[in-house]
Order: C-alpha cells, then sequence, then structure tokens
C-alpha cells in the first residue's frame, strides 16, 4: 500500500490532495494542527509546527509521498530536515508570487525569483515561498516537485475573491454592478480541482521538476460578461477607471472594499504567466462555465450579502454607483 504523508491536509485544497490519495487506495496520514477533522479515511497527527518535536510521530517511517503547502520557510525547513531521508518523493505547494517581475508578459518556470526570506526578516509571502522552495529542491533535488499555482478558484476559496463577481451579478438581479474599466486588464486563474488533480498525479508518478499551475490568461473585459451570464444578471454593469477608484479608496485585487481579481497598471505580466510545463505534464483544465457554475452555488449555500473577506458590500457599491452616475 502507498503511504501518504500530507502537511496540511485539513484545508481547502490539501484535503481535496488527501482526498485524490485516499481515492487511489493509499494510507493518507495528515498532520495539522486540529480544529478541523481530517478527510473520512485519513489519520490525523495533531501538531504544531512551531514545536520542534512537531514530526516525532511520523519521523520513524517510511514515506512513498510527502505533499506541503505551508507558507513558513522555517516550517518547511524543518519537516524537510526530519522527513526528506524517509520521503521516496516530496510535492511542495508553491506559488506564483515566487517571481520578482510581475511586468512582463507570458513569463515561464525560469523567470528570476524574489529573494528568499533570512530567519528574522518581516513576513513577505513570496520570499518565504522561495526560500522553502529551495529547502526542498536542496534536500530531494531528483525526487521532488514544486508546484506554482496561480489564483486558485472553486467552491469553498477562503479568498472570497473569484466567488465575488458571479455572486454579485446574482446578488444585484437587475440592478447596476461596479466594473473596472481597465483598458487590457487581463485574469488567470485555475479551479481548485484542477490543481488538486495535478498535485496528486505529481506525487504518484514521482515527477521531478517545476510547473506553473495555472489557466490561460484571459482579458477581464471578457471574464466578467461571462460570470454575468452565468449569473442570470439582467442588469447594467458601470465601468470606472484605475485613478477614479484609488481615488475613493477601491483597493486592488483582495481585501475588504477592493474589486476582486483588479490589478494595478504596472503588473501586466501577473495574470499572464505561462503554462506550458503544466499541459505538457498532463495538467487540466475545468470548463469556466463549469467553474463558475459550481461557484455560484457556493456563493449561494454562504450566502450573497454574508460578510465576506474581499469585495465591497453592496451598500458601498451602490453608493459609489450614484456619484459614478453623477459625475
Amino acid at each position: 500500500m502507498t503511504d501518504v504523508l500530507i502537511l496540511g491536509g485539513t484545508g481547502w485544497l490539501s484535503g481535496l490532495v488527501a482526498q485524490r490519495w485516499i481515492g487511489h487506495g493509499a494510507a493518507v496520514t495528515c498532520v495539522a494542527r486540529g480544529g478541523r477533522p481530517a478527510p473520512d479515511g485519513a489519520d490525523l497527527v495533531v501538531a504544531d509546527r512551531d514545536d520542534p518535536e512537531a514530526f516525532a510521530a511520523v519521523a520513524q517511517r517510511e514515506w512513498d509521498e510527502v505533499v506541503d503547502i505551508s507558507s513558513r520557510a522555517a516550517h518547511v525547513a524543518s519537516a524537510v530536515a526530519a522527513l526528506s531521508p524517509r520521503a521516496r518523493h516530496w510535492t511542495y505547494v508553491s506559488t506564483l508570487s515566487v517571481y520578482a517581475d510581475h511586468a512582463s508578459v507570458g513569463a515561464d518556470e525560469s523567470a528570476p525569483l524574489l529573494a528568499p526570506a533570512e530567519p528574522g526578516d518581516e513576513y513577505d509571502y513570496g520570499r518565504e515561498k522561495v526560500a522553502a522552495e529551495a529547502f526542498v529542491r536542496s534536500a530531494l533535488p531528483d525526487r521532488s516537485a514544486i508546484v506554482r499555482p496561480g489564483l486558485i478558484v472553486g467552491p469553498g476559496d477562503p479568498t472570497d475573491r473569484f466567488g465575488y463577481w458571479v455572486g454579485r451579478f446574482a446578488l444585484a438581479g437587475d440592478g447596476p454592478v461596479l466594473v473596472p474599466a481597465a483598458l487590457g486588464l487581463m485574469t488567470q486563474f485555475i479551479d481548485v480541482e484542477d490543481v488538486a488533480d495535478f498535485v496528486f498525479a505529481a506525487g504518484r508518478d514521482a515527477r521531478a521538476g517545476v510547473a506553473n499551475a495555472v489557466g490561460d490568461p484571459m482579458p477581464f473585459a471578457q471574464y466578467w460578461p461571462f460570470a454575468a451570464e452565468r449569473a442570470g444578471y439582467a442588469g447594467a454593469a458601470w465601468g470606472a477607471d484605475d485613478e477614479w477608484l484609488t481615488a475613493r479608496d477601491v483597493a486592488h485585487w483582495m481585501g475588504p472594499r477592493s474589486l476582486p481579481l483588479w490589478l494595478p497598471a504596472d503588473m501586466t505580466g501577473f495574470a499572464t504567466h505561462a503554462n506550458a510545463a503544466y499541459r505538457a505534464a498532463g495538467g487540466s483544465f475545468r470548463p469556466l462555465a463549469d467553474t463558475l457554475d459550481r461557484t455560484l452555488a457556493d456563493e449561494r449555500r454562504r450566502g450573497l450579502e454574508r460578510e465576506r473577506k474581499a469585495g465591497l458590500t453592496r451598500v458601498d457599491e451602490l453608493a459609489l454607483l450614484a456619484e459614478l452616475s453623477a459625475a
């Protein structure tokens, strides 16, 4: 039987990866802080990765596959030190945020990376992931796969970014919706199910190397009308330019009082990364209509008017629209 260790396994993506392995007949063990259950069929070892003995219960076993998603370089370093001698293969889930250049269009896996985080540095997500990748590749140069997803989307997204648009169009009905009018704005994402499939296959096939796990770039002006169509939207969208939005404290990309997926004008390459390596390694893409439909069903289940981690409240949006229409 295949023995799989997932460092995590109780969260969004890592839980789906665990389910893939369980469905494949593997014996799966999840190491997590607790508070959330492991998927049915997996064992859970409760541990705090800040504890030097976090891996004591699993470090003496042989593992066919280890999967890690941590964004703390120190956590990855300690895991590699404790577990790599007994791991046949390691898959590390990184991020496109490791790249130093967000202006060059079509960059692939050879693009320059940020400087790796050093102990004592202020936390920086991208730099932590760079350092974590280096620990994995140094210890397991021919036995590790580095997967760099872009924006991961679909039902259950804890960031509330992608679901904002299809959910907002559904909530608005035939009322107005505020959209960024930035010419040339691109967007790029990947369904969480596709990432889970790819991470699972990387371990199953013991692949080595690095791949950007991300969909094809799409103009935002093409994306939002399609999201509106899937939501059955019957209203009129109002476009506002970057200067107008930023002057009114509307944030880019994510977080409260933001327009999710909207990028600063100088980040021309952020949503245009190459995915040829992902495709060549068998990576797949679900149809956008399927992703939007499943996301909308999840948005309705969670509540279209709930407090969100990303996006405008409907009250704030309507106030901005009233100001825009009066201009």
